[in-house]
């Protein structure tokens, strides 16, 4: 017979139906896809996925292509940290891949040096106004305000006008890309100064991204903040009942999406040494599917953002492994609609199943 528990609110569970956390999963799925690339390796091409097959280089693993796997997907993986929070209160977010470009392109402006190989640089956006060579600060902070605003505006048109998330951001992605293009009539913006260059350099971009899952992670398993997001997204008439200020927290998650967003900006800008008004082209259905894959549910209210991480990597891994099996660019594309489509499949499955089981 099986022991019956009761939890808070006096919810009550059956330990028997108790099973590993859905990360779990997902980490045994990204364990299977590397030993499936390593195996069409040896057989299609004869080398080692994840070995190093090299006898002038020591190692067992291949260290290069885990950091490529790891690099590449830094960025988009600081986006789907915000998106995974709007996707927990049962909201969506389109608009984090334009606000990437709109951030990239107006942080960039204020980053520009003054001088090139002596002679100065025309290209600089303020050079008239003098505004070349100012501290990093000064344009990170620009872009972490304009990422704010953006997911702010986001917020506000969802919280209390009661526009769909769907509608909202689907507004700001089009209008954030046409503020890009705008901004410069369509020019790229480059030669940004050596303290807002480093910020892309080696492996900076990883260890952004690192410390802010930690960040987050802490944050929606710890703080209020976390329990008022799940709150929102199982049941929001009841979380509103209970007390919570729905509109207000809402508000609030939008915010911190965009900030993501525009801190996403900043090291792309600063990695690529430029920026243009169509940088983070798809970049939200990126994101929106690492979150998926990684198990955060489309219905809200359930997911982690460890679960976000493991789903960034698997989108690494395959990325990668298509590279290596030296498969073109449009098999990828082909390959990454699918992934969506499959996440989204997925999400459905599981929740007919929880459906099913309750």
């Amino acid at each position: 017979m099986s022991d019956t528990s009761h939890g808070v609110g006096g919810l009550s569970f059956d330990q028997s139906r108790r099973g590993l956390p859905a990360e779990a999963g997902v980490a045994i799925a990204l364990v299977l896809i590397v030993v499936v690339f390593e195996l069409l390796g040896r057989i299609l091409m004869n080398d080692s996925f994840l070995f190093n097959t090299r006898e002038n280089i020591d190692g067992i693993f291949n260290v290069a292509r885990l950091e490529i796997i790891i690099l590449q997907v830094s960025i988009i993986g600081i986006i789907a940290l915000g998106v995974t929070q709007v996707i927990i209160t049962g909201g969506i977010d389109l608009s984090s891949g334009s606000v990437v470009g709109m951030t990239a392109m107006i942080a960039m402006s204020f980053a520009q040096v003054g001088e090139i190989n002596g002679l100065e640089n025309t290209r600089a956006v303020f050079l008239d106004r003098g505004w070349v060579n100012l501290p990093v600060i000064i344009p990170v902070l620009v872009g972490m305000v304009c990422g704010l605003l953006a997911g702010l505006i986001n917020g506000l048109l969802i919280a209390y006008t009661r526009i769909p998330p769907f509608i909202a951001t689907l507004g700001m992605m089009v209008s954030a890309r046409g503020v890009a293009k705008w901004w410069t009539a369509g020019q790229p913006v480059s030669f940004p100064t050596e303290g807002y260059a480093a910020i892309g350099k080696g492996m900076m971009p990883v260890v952004i991204f690192v410390v802010l899952a930690i960040l987050f992670y802490l944050i929606l398993k710890y703080t209020v903040y976390g329990k008022h997001t799940y709150a929102i997204g199982s049941n929001e008439a009841a979380a509103r009942m209970s007390g919570i200020n729905v509109a207000r927290h809402k508000v609030l998650v939008y915010a911190i999406a965009g900030l993501l967003a525009g801190i996403a900006a900043i090291v792309l800008s600063a990695k690529n040494l430029t920026a243009q008004a169509g940088m983070g082209v798809m970049y939200e259905l990126d994101a929106i599917a690492m979150a998926v894959i990684g198990g955060i549910s489309l219905a809200g209210g359930r997911g982690t953002i460890l679960g976000t991480v493991l789903g960034a990597l698997i989108f690494g891994v395959i990325i990668s492994g298509f590279t290596f099996l030296r498969l073109d660019a449009y098999y990828q594309e082909m390959v990454k609609g699918a992934i969506i489509v499959g996440a989204v499949v997925l999400d459905q499955w599981r929740q007919s199943r929880a459906a099913a089981r309750s």
